[in-house]
């Protein structure tokens, strides 16, 4: 890997108002993949089964990620592979074969983060994109101008970069930003994390996280107790990253890609978020000057949210009210009930594939693609053979369910808790 160049290339940090940005969702699964495209991901990222950070997810084989591609197709989406670890010797055995691999099954890009890695794929695999990872902490324009002199066509910045560094890094540097704007935030710098290594052995640079700053801790000041003995525990995560009330700054700042977290996240969260933000960046291009921030977007996000969620560092510095140390409390606690998988229209019933219990006299919540929505209290439901049913109580199981409008295959039912 050479050494960058001093040549710079100015860039005027304002995208044209007819290109739109990319919205980029995570997928844990092929299922997730599906839904996420479905509900409006221009483009997913994925983890195969090796190289990438995130070792607990169901991840894809080769087979699968021709079915994720081919089906991204058909909505005009691409495919992109994390393979964004900081590679031991043992690790590197393989790795010509696995990056030619990931290319002939259509893979539009990898996201990388060890130069080994890296140039590899660009020798090995030239059809390959290769996007910097954030786990290369990168926030400054003279970084990106670097990676951009050594062939890479996107940066994925640092989690910790404000807006104000993101536009001088556009207004030099003509590269591709990708920047995260919903998920989970890292309480370490970047991701890079030792916690993990250190309590577990499990080394979250290599894929293994054990989420040690979500666990609940003693405090103590050496022999002395700082809480009360019937108080909750001590625990040290960051709140959630939501910048949905910011679409427009972030256009304007000129990032080419907005990224979701959560490939470990459930189906209902992943197509809730790519749901929302995929309507309120249509809502913009659509009338720039006219465009307001939803109610409905907001309560859409808050049925999805697992934690509190703040703006991370595009505005300012995170202080202690942006960390949770106490007990989480979900902002609204909605269950994931059923899938619509067909629907009848000279009866009304739909047929739902069941993922959480549900019976009748409960109100529910229809949701599909493009802000579809709809409430109704489940009034009939039978069996596939048509034998009456009071409870859906068998996880998996198909379930034909009386519906007060027409609805869709892979619209959502959700309720609501008590």
């Amino acid at each position: 890997m050479g050494i960058a160049t001093t040549q710079t290339t100015k860039y005027s940090g304002k995208r044209n108002r007819l290109e739109r940005p990319e919205l980029l969702a995570p997928a844990g699964n092929l299922e997730k993949l599906k839904f996420a495209v479905h509900y409006g991901a221009d483009a997913v990222y994925i983890g195969g089964q090796k190289y990438g950070l995130r070792s607990n997810a169901d991840n894809f084989s080769f087979e699968e990620m021709k079915e994720g591609v081919e089906f991204a197709a058909r909505y005009g989406a691409k495919v992109f592979v994390a393979t964004n670890i900081y590679a031991h010797n043992e690790d590197i055995e393989g790795l010509e074969q696995y990056l030619r691999s990931l290319q002939e099954a259509g893979i539009a890009a990898i996201i990388a983060a060890d130069p080994t890695i890296i140039e590899t794929a660009q020798r090995v695999a030239p059809k390959l994109e290769v996007h910097l990872s954030t786990q290369q902490s990168t926030m400054n324009w003279q970084t990106v101008q670097f990676w951009k002199d050594e062939g890479l066509p996107r940066v994925v910045l640092a989690r910790e970069t404000s807006f104000e560094e993101i536009e001088q890094i556009k207004q030099h540097v003509d590269v591709e930003i990708e920047a995260f704007i919903h998920g989970a935030m890292c309480s370490s710098y970047s991701g890079r994390c030792v916690l993990s290594n250190h309590f577990t052995d499990r080394d979250s640079n290599r894929g293994g996280c054990c989420q040690s700053c979500r666990w609940k801790y003693d405090l103590h000041d050496e022999d002395e107790a700082l809480y009360e003995e019937d108080s909750e525990l001590f625990t040290m995560g960051s709140k959630d990253l939501c910048m949905i009330e910011y679409i427009p700054e972030l256009i304007d700042v000129g990032i080419d890609s907005f990224k979701i977290e959560g490939r470990m996240k459930s189906i209902h969260y992943v197509a809730t978020v790519v749901n929302v933000y995929r309507q309120a960046i249509d809502a913009y291009f659509a009338d720039p000057q006219g465009y307001e921030v939803k109610q409905e977007w907001l309560d859409e996000i808050n049925k999805a949210a697992n934690r509190p969620l703040n703006t991370g560092f595009f505005l300012d510095t995170p202080g202690a009210e942006d960390h949770i140390y106490d007990a989480e409390e979900k902002a609204a606690p909605y269950d994931f009930a059923g899938i619509v998988y067909d629907f009848d229209e000279r009866t009304s019933f739909a047929t739902l594939q069941q993922r959480n219990h549900f019976k009748l006299g409960q109100e529910v919540e229809f949701v599909g693609p493009g802000g579809r929505f709809f409430k109704q209290t489940i009034t009939e439901m039978t069996d596939m053979d048509g034998n009456p049913l009071e409870v859906a109580r068998h996880p998996l199981q198909y379930i034909r369910v009386r519906t007060l409008k027409p609805v869709e295959p892979m619209d959502m039912m959700r309720k609501k808790m008590k």
